[in-house]
């Protein structure tokens, strides 16, 4: 085998190292277990879903602001430092959850702390690396990548289950802790940044942020200060807002209007998979076209799905709409990464998604408060609907604008 045959083999061994360690990435490990712990925690402690589920909120907000801090670390010191570092915390402090919690207020100091850990396990670490080694096919292998959060959304609500029939809730967060540091550290030191046989990381590879040359791109500062990342950061936001408010309110939406739970509770399980599904057809389209154009026909999907539910009140008409959002959901993470990869570089990579994530999370966290705040108000769930349809529209305009803004020059030999 030639050795551009085995450097192309170590790069996509990047790509697939990351799906792996997504699995149990701070989504499907933190936020959708929680569902499946949330009665048994509340009983145990004593108290009501909704207190039980500030840990929750807690938890996603820690992250959202500790991600530019940690991509900060990580530009500096590395990802596989500062990420397995990030990884054994996280492990450690969910299954703390079980062994420590015994009120309310230590399980929302865990699931804080647990928070800031948890931004080393968010597709940061993993995007920064395949961003290093690829270029040509960028975009495929940071689908190839994210799919890892799609297999963990659908996976780790059933493993949390099975553990907790087995071993109550307690068993069930150490459960999760364990197998959180059983995947990922390996899948981040031996297949994202393995160390070659002078023990340093891969430097032909270049995955880590002391190989990357420090002259390929923006800084931080140079970034905020641009008009480039706050189109890319309004147009994000925007349409995260409106796509995790629509998947949040899905079933209760349907069943308002006659569809039964059970198949209401399946269009959450489509919108997980069409999940997956975009994330791999986005990454594949952003290789070949270019990307404001890609980000704006995956705006326009769950563009497509709010007006279906808008105007149509039908079963069948309620899971195409959630196919249809959940694509839109899909591609956001991989849009992020590409498009700050192309247009800031690689200089400050981990600080500059930081915020991009930061930005993502406070959008998908305020979503369904809104969504639900305006079915709270005015009885329906429609005017967040149509407001949130012109959101997208404007991030559609967003990108069109874009579009006219050069790419950053770098480097295009590697595969």
């Amino acid at each position: 085998m030639s050795s551009q045959q085995d450097s192309a083999l170590a790069r996509w061994q990047i790509a697939i190292g990351a799906c792996l360690a997504l699995i149990v990435g701070n989504g499907p490990v933190m936020q959708f277990t929680f569902g499946v712990l949330i009665i048994p925690l509340s009983e145990a402690l004593g108290t009501d879903r909704g207190t039980v589920s500030t840990a929750l909120l807690v938890g996603l907000v820690t992250t959202g602001v500790a991600t530019p801090w940690i991509g900060r670390l990580m530009d500096r010191h590395g990802v596989r430092r500062v990420g397995s570092l990030c990884i054994l915390a996280f492990a450690l402090l969910t299954a703390a959850c079980g062994w420590l919690s015994h009120s309310v207020a230590t399980l929302i100091l865990l699931y804080f702390l647990a928070g800031v850990f948890a931004a080393g396990q968010t597709p940061l670490a993993y995007s920064k690396a395949i961003t290093a080694a690829f270029d040509r096919r960028r975009g495929l292998a940071l689908g190839v990548a994210a799919a890892g959060v799609g297999i963990g959304t659908m996976l780790m609500p059933m493993v949390a289950q099975w553990l907790l029939s087995h071993f109550d809730w307690r068993g069930a967060y150490v459960g999760l802790g364990a197998i959180t540091a059983l995947i990922a550290l390996p899948a981040l030191t031996l297949m994202v940044v393995p160390r070659s046989k002078n023990g340093t990381a891969a430097q032909s590879l270049r995955t880590d942020s002391a190989e990357i040359d420090s002259a390929q791109g923006w800084s931080a500062r140079q970034a905020r200060s641009s008009g480039v990342f706050w189109m890319m950061a309004g147009a994000f936001f925007l349409v995260a807002l409106a796509v995790s408010g629509t998947i949040a309110h899905i079933v209760p939406l349907l069943v308002d209007r006659g569809v039964s739970p059970q198949t209401a509770a399946a269009a959450i399980s489509t919108a997980g998979l069409s999940l997956l599904v975009g994330r791999i057809f986005a990454g594949w389209m952003l290789d070949r076209y270019p990307a404001p154009y890609v980000a704006i026909l995956f705006f326009c999907l769950p563009l497509a799905g709010q007006a279906l539910l808008l105007l149509n009140h039908g079963q069948h008409a309620g899971l195409v709409a959630a196919v249809l959002v959940g694509l839109g959901l899909g591609a956001e993470i991989d849009l992020i990464a590409f498009m700050q990869s192309r247009y800031f570089g690689h200089k400050a990579f981990g600080e500059i998604y930081g915020y991009f994530f930061a930005i993502f999370m406070f959008a998908s966290g305020f979503g369904p408060f809104l969504m639900g705040q305006t079915f709270h108000v005015v009885g329906s769930y429609e005017p967040f609907l149509l407001v949130s349809m012109i959101g997208i529209g404007v991030a559609c305009l967003l990108m069109v604008a874009l579009r006219s803004r050069p790419e950053l020059v770098v480097s295009a030999d590697m595969a």
